[in-house]
């Protein structure tokens, strides 16, 4: 019998990672103002930052996370949760305008269990979706198609994001 094997590199980066106890990358790219490129961050707030999710469920994936390394809504405060709520509309906002999605699923998973790979430190995801997009591959192999790269889609949102004007907070 034949094996076929769909070599996925960039995965490992993610593997290795959840057996690096201790390490935030959220938090370091809290502190790494000077990497927002490298590090994918779309957007800093007074409260939050918005992301690139590296290992995405699909093109567009972005986490809004409050800067605060916290674990769940019971530990954030009344400027994060509007600002979190906020950010979720403007990311809707500027994915519209890059890649035309024709839905987004939005959640969060807390803890472990529920699916969290980074339990300790709150993040909303945002999904762009389109009809049809899951196909035959994920259907037969588990396996998920990203049309297009991440440093290219980045480079689009930041100049949406400077001719739009967002992320409008108030």
């Amino acid at each position: 019998m034949e094996r076929n094997i769909l070599w996925a590199p960039w995965r490992i980066g993610y593997i290795k990672g959840l057996s690096n106890k201790g390490s935030c990358f959220l938090c370091d790219y809290r502190q790494d103002t000077g990497k927002d490129a490298e590090n994918f961050v779309l957007w800093r707030t007074p409260h939050c930052m918005v992301v690139f999710n590296r290992f995405p469920y699909n093109n567009g994936h972005l986490l809004i996370a409050p800067l605060r390394h916290i674990p769940d809504f019971e530990h954030a405060n009344e400027d994060e949760l509007l600002e979190l709520t906020r950010l979720i509309r403007e990311c809707q906002k500027v994915l519209t305008a890059s890649v035309a999605p024709h839905g987004f699923n939005v959640g969060m998973n807390f803890g472990r269990c529920a699916g969290a790979g980074l339990p300790d430190h709150m993040h909303i995801h945002v999904v762009p979706r389109w009809d049809g997009d899951t196909n035959y591959m994920h259907v037969v192999s588990d396996t998920d198609v990203i049309s297009q790269g991440l440093g290219e889609l980045y480079e689009d949102l930041r100049r949406i994001s400077r001719e739009q004007d967002l992320p409008k907070l108030g």
